[in-house]
């Protein structure tokens, strides 16, 4: 099991809204809206989280059923953090968010947007992800795999 990436008394964030979107815990009950937004960017994604992986392509509705529940149970555990990006009426996930434990840093931040919101969505995400991770996390040295 891996060890809790904040201490005890942290309180760990619940989300973060604003006028486009919220963020949320990424929960076996996202797994629609989730595959959804995987699948429409399956070329666009390849690489995002791992230069080397060819994931998301080959996924199964079942697998990314199984992800969210690890990812759902390591939030629990504090030892990784997974967040949901959806519309503010959550009808359509945008993207997910990874707090993830660093081999060359506190954690490493991993995010995505699906391709139909890249453009107009993406940097405004990273920005305001940057700020969050400053802001409302004690984390002195975040990285950012991928942006940096």
């Amino acid at each position: 099991m891996n060890a809790p990436l904040v201490p005890a008394s942290f309180e760990v964030p619940v989300g973060l809204e604003t006028d486009r979107y919220q963020l949320r815990m990424l929960t076996v009950h996202d797994v629609i809206k989730d595959y959804e937004a995987v699948m429409s960017s399956v070329a666009h994604l390849k690489g995002v989280l791992d230069p080397g992986s060819s994931w998301p392509e080959g996924l199964s509705l079942e697998q990314n059923l199984i992800d969210l529940g690890w990812h759902q149970k390591e939030f629990q555990r504090r030892s990784s953090f997974a967040y949901t990006v959806v519309r503010p009426d959550e009808k359509q996930c945008l993207g997910c968010i990874y707090i993830y434990p660093s081999t060359d840093a506190d954690v490493d931040v991993f995010l995505w947007v699906r391709a139909d919101e890249f453009e107009s969505l993406d940097e405004h995400l990273n920005q305001t992800i940057r700020n969050w991770m400053t802001t409302n996390w004690p984390f002195k040295k975040v990285s950012y795999p991928g942006r940096e």
